[in-house]
Formats: structure tokens, sequence, C-alpha cells
């Protein structure tokens, strides 16, 4: 009978553990997953004016006109100081800026860094920088760095405990294939935004960026429609 009673705590104690730790996530990540098969995901820097988007409110009013709801908005990876796409950027199957596969100093060079595609089957990919190829399918790319999740295992440059705290937001792949987009709600060290999508189930995940990371998604009362960025990742559908 003492037996019972001590495993019936245990299991007790365990699932408020479980719900506390899934209530910790909810409130340290936004996370949205694509469907991308289904849900029309793309990559979005300038208008048919040549003009930039920059803000996700500018980008907002820009799918109003088109009588297109934006369900979802992300900054889509680093950019340079006139705000073009920092490496590889593809959009509508155009490379728009090439490959960087340089050694620098900063995030998006610390190597592995990688790409996220998505390629005219409607299939997602996130692989590192070396191992991209360009074989005329792909219909977007953005570039970024580092690599957050690598084959399954967390980018080896990674510190447990680390004290390099920021907001930040990357993208994974999820076993199904689906994508998950994650922006951190709290700074957040490299390590724990990681594992992250680790727990998810990531075998690929790559860093977007950080400090002026933003997210749209008014399906979980977020609202963010501000920034300055380069290019922008959207999903929208018909108004």
């Amino acid at each position: 009978m003492k037996f019972r009673i001590g495993l019936f705590v245990f299991a007790m104690a365990f699932s408020i553990v479980f719900v506390f730790a899934k209530q910790s996530n909810n409130d340290s990540f936004l996370t949205y997953q694509v469907d991308v098969k289904k849900q029309n995901l793309k990559l979005f820097w300038k208008d048919e004016n040549s003009k930039r988007f920059g803000s996700i409110e500018n980008l907002k009013l820009w799918t109003e006109k088109k009588s297109l709801k934006l369900d979802f908005a992300m900054n889509a990876g680093m950019y340079d100081a006139n705000h073009s796409p920092q490496g590889l950027y593809i959009e509508k199957q155009k490379v728009l800026s090439p490959l960087d596969t340089k050694n620098a100093d900063g995030n998006f060079y610390l190597k592995p860094n990688g790409v996220f595609f998505i390629t005219t089957k409607k299939n997602a990919v996130i692989c590192t920088t070396e191992n991209f190829r360009n074989n005329k399918e792909i219909e977007f790319a953005t570039q970024s760095g580092p690599m957050l999740v690598i084959d399954g295992q967390i980018h080896a440059a990674f510190k447990e405990g680390s004290k390099n705290l920021n907001i930040r937001n990357g993208v994974g792949i999820l076993p199904n294939g689906n994508i998950v987009f994650v922006l951190s709600k709290k700074e957040v060290n490299f390590y724990d935004f990681a594992n992250y999508f680790k727990s998810l189930g990531c075998k690929n995940a790559l860093y977007l960026d950080g400090f002026v990371s933003r997210a749209y998604l008014p399906s979980q009362n977020w609202i963010q429609t501000d920034g300055d960025f380069g290019a922008l990742l959207a999903v929208t559908k018909n108004g």
C-alpha cells in the first residue's frame, strides 16, 4: 500500500514538473509551425517598385492592398549597412545576393553557418553552407549563422550557462517536414535557444538574428510591426 502511494505521489510530482516546464517554455518562446505544402510562405525584400519593405507594418499594409491577410511575419536574417540581405538570398528562383563562404567575425560567420530554403516542390530544408548546392529548383532561400542544431546535435561552440543573453529568432525543420519559427520572448543564450529546437525534434535549425528580432502572430496575440530589416519571412492567405 505504501509502495502504491509512493508511486502516486511521484507521478503527481512528475506531472506538475512537466506542466510547469511546458508553461515555462510557452512563456519563454513564441512558436509557429508552417506546413509549406499547404500554407503560402514566402520571402519579401522589395515590392514591385523596388522599394524595400523594411518593417512588418509596411509589409502588412502592402499585403492588404493585394487583398491578402498577413498571418505571420518575422525578420528573415541578417543584413548589411544598406539593408541588403547578408549572404545568399533567393526570391522566386532568382539569386539576388550570392552565397557568402568567407571567414570573418560575428554570429553570421560562426561556422558552421547555414541556409534555409524552400524548393519549387515545396520542401523545406536547412543545411550547412558547406553542403549547400543550388540545383536551380530553389524558390526561396536565406543564409544566416550560426547553425543552432546540426544533424541533431547542438552547435559545438555553444556553452551551457553562457551569460551571452539576447532576444533571438530562428528556424528549424520538424520531424514531419514542417517548418517551425521561434522567437524568444526573453533574453536567452545560444545553448538554451538551440536546445529548445532540439526539444521539438529538429535535426537541423538555423539562427536568423537577435536583438532587433520581431514577429507578427495575431493568432497568439503577438503583435510587433516595427523594425527596419532587410528581408522578411511571411505567411499570407487570401483576405
